[in-house]
C-alpha cells in the first residue's frame, strides 16, 4: 500500500479506515488481525487505528447519530465513512470543517453530496440518546445483563472504561500482559517441587509467569495452535514448562490427584475485555454465556479432579457476569463443600462472593475474577 496522501479518494486516512471496516464487518473479521495484516504508512497508521477500532467499538452510537438524516439505508461502505465522520465530530473533538471535508474527500465521487449532506447535519446536531445502550454502544443483553449481575452504577462504569482504548502493559521478561492477568498469576503461589498445571493455558501468559524455582509446570489447552503459540512464547520468555499438551481439560491426560496446584483460567464470554478486543461486543451472544458456564462447570470439576490432597485449586475468568463467576463459586460450595475458599489479600480486588474481582474502572485493567481453593489434606 502507498502512503496516504490526505486529499486523495483513494489513499485518504479516512478512504483506508472505511476499506478495513468493510472487511471487519461484511467478513466478520477480527479487527486485530484486520489491522496487523494491513501496510499502514507511518504518518497516519495512529489515525488509522483509531478510527477503526473505535468504529468499531461505537457503531450503534453512530448509527443512532446517522440515521436521523438517512431514509434509505446506504451501502457498506458509505455507512462506513458516515460512521468515520460521526466518530471525528462526536467523539474525537475534529473540527467540523476537517472531519467533514476529508471524509468527503474519501468518498466515491457519486456519494460525495450525499456524505457531505448527512454529515454536516451530524456536526450541528446535540445527541439524544433512546437508552444507555445506544449511548454507551453496546448490545441492549449485554447492558441489561451486566447492570443485574453488577449494580447499574457499576456495570456502566465498566463498559464507560471499556470504550476507552485498554493500555499496554509489558512485563519483565518483555510478554504483554494485561496487570489484572498478572495478578492472578501472582495469586497461583507455586512453591518450589510443587507440579502445576495450568489447564487452559493458551496463549500462555499465565503459565510463562510462574517462577523458575524447581516448579514442574504443564500447560494444556485444546486447540492445537494455541498449545503452539504456549510453546513459542515459553521459548521467547525463557519460561520454563515440563510439557506443553493438546488436550480437552474435561478429558484430561493425567493422572487423578497429581498436581499440588491447577489453574483453570477458563474459557469465558471475555466480557471484562472488551476495552481491548473492539468487536467482540457484536460477536458474544446471550446464550453464549449460560452454554460457557456450562462448560466452566465442567471443567472445574475435572480441575478437582487433578489436584492432590491439600492442594490448590485457582479459577479464574476474564468476565464479569454472574453465571461465570458467582454461580461457578455457588457450584463449588455445593459439590466441594470441604475446600476451603482462600482469601485474596491484594487490596487490588475487590471482595466478591469467596473470591476477587477487578472492575475494569477500578485500576484501567481488564475486568477480572479469581477465587482460590485449598482442598482438604485428607
Amino acid at each position: 500500500m502507498s502512503r496516504i496522501q490526505s486529499g486523495s479518494a483513494s489513499n485518504n486516512a479516512r478512504a483506508v479506515a472505511a476499506k478495513l471496516l468493510d472487511r471487519i464487518e461484511s467478513d466478520s473479521a477480527y479487527a486485530n488481525l484486520v489491522l496487523a495484516s494491513a501496510k499502514l504508512p507511518e504518518l497516519d497508521a495512529s489515525l488509522i487505528t483509531e478510527l477503526v477500532y473505535g468504529v468499531t467499538r461505537m457503531r450503534r452510537a453512530l448509527d443512532h447519530l446517522i440515521d436521523g438524516f438517512v431514509s434509505d439505508p446506504p451501502n457498506l461502505t458509505t455507512r462506513n465513512l458516515l460512521r468515520i465522520g460521526a466518530y471525528q465530530l462526536h467523539m474525537m473533538a475534529t473540527p467540523a470543517y476537517a472531519a467533514v471535508s476529508e471524509t468527503v474527500q474519501a468518498a466515491p465521487r457519486r456519494q460525495r453530496g450525499f456524505v457531505n449532506a448527512v454529515l454536516r447535519r451530524v456536526a450541528d446536531l446535540e445527541a439524544v440518546w433512546p437508552t444507555e445502550a445506544a449511548r454507551l454502544s453496546y448490545p441492549d443483553w449485554l447492558v441489561e445483563r451486566l447492570e443485574q449481575d453488577l449494580g447499574a452504577d457499576d456495570a456502566r462504569a465498566a463498559l464507560e472504561q471499556m470504550n476507552r482504548a485498554a493500555p499496554v502493559t509489558t512485563r519483565s521478561d518483555g510478554y504483554i500482559q494485561d496487570q489484572a492477568s498478572q495478578w492472578v498469576a501472582a495469586l497461583i503461589g507455586a512453591q518450589p517441587g510443587e507440579r502445576v498445571l495450568d489447564m487452559c493455558a493458551g496463549p500462555g501468559g499465565k503459565a510463562t509467569a510462574l517462577p523458575a524455582n524447581s516448579t514442574t509446570v504443564f500447560a494444556a489447552d485444546l486447540r492445537r495452535h494455541r498449545a503452539s503459540l504456549v510453546a513459542a512464547n515459553a521459548a521467547k520468555t525463557s519460561a520454563s514448562l515440563a510439557g506443553v499438551v493438546v488436550a480437552d481439560g474435561r478429558y484430561p491426560p493425567f493422572r487423578p490427584k497429581t498436581f499440588h496446584r491447577v489453574l483453570l483460567d477458563a474459557p469465558c464470554s471475555g466480557l471484562g475485555v472488551l476495552g481491548r478486543r473492539a468487536d467482540a461486543r457484536w460477536r458474544i451472544e446471550p446464550d453464549d454465556v449460560d452454554e460457557l458456564a456450562c462448560l466452566q462447570a465442567e471443567l472445574v470439576r475435572s480441575a478437582f479432579d487433578l489436584v492432590r490432597p491439600g492442594g490448590v485449586v485457582i479459577y479464574s475468568v476474564c468476565t464479569m457476569t454472574a453465571a461465570e463467576t458467582t454461580a461457578i463459586d455457588d457450584m463449588v460450595a455445593r459439590e466441594h463443600s470441604d475446600a476451603v475458599a482462600v482469601p485474596i489479600g491484594d487490596p487490588r480486588w475487590r471482595s466478591h462472593a469467596r473470591g476477587g474481582l477487578v472492575l475494569p474502572q477500578d485500576h484501567n485493567t481488564d475486568g477480572m475474577f479469581v477465587v482460590i481453593y485449598k482442598t482438604p489434606d485428607r
